[in-house]
């Protein structure tokens, strides 16, 4: 993957729950990282056909390995003002050089 098609700004949060000065229990987000991804959304193409394991799926990014950072299907990406749910993480090839993450997006989202 080059850098020429990593060309769209994510950010990966976590999203933890905070309270405010009166007790109450708020979601927070915290911001894990910003990076730079290749972004795929779903077509009709025989590629996304032959992913039908993640039907739910409607986007895929591809980013460089972060080191210290450990992401789960409990984070969020937030990419162009929508919020990502992140349904699939996979570390390409067993080689830590690439993420490849399936998400859903999240209904409602306004980044």
């Amino acid at each position: 993957m080059s850098f020429g098609k990593m060309n769209t700004t994510i950010k990966i949060i976590s999203t933890t729950p905070t309270k405010d000065s009166e007790g109450f229990v708020t979601q927070g987000d915290t911001v894990l990282a910003s990076v730079r991804a290749y972004k795929e959304d779903k077509n009709s193409s025989e590629r996304w056909a032959n992913r039908a394991v993640f039907s739910t799926a409607n986007v895929l990014f591809r980013f460089r390995y972060i080191p210290g950072v450990v992401i789960t299907t409990a984070e969020k990406i937030v990419c162009d003002g929508k919020k990502y749910n992140i349904l699939s993480v996979e570390n390409v090839r067993g080689r830590s050089m690439y993420y490849e993450i399936y998400a859903m997006t999240m209904e409602g989202s306004d980044g």
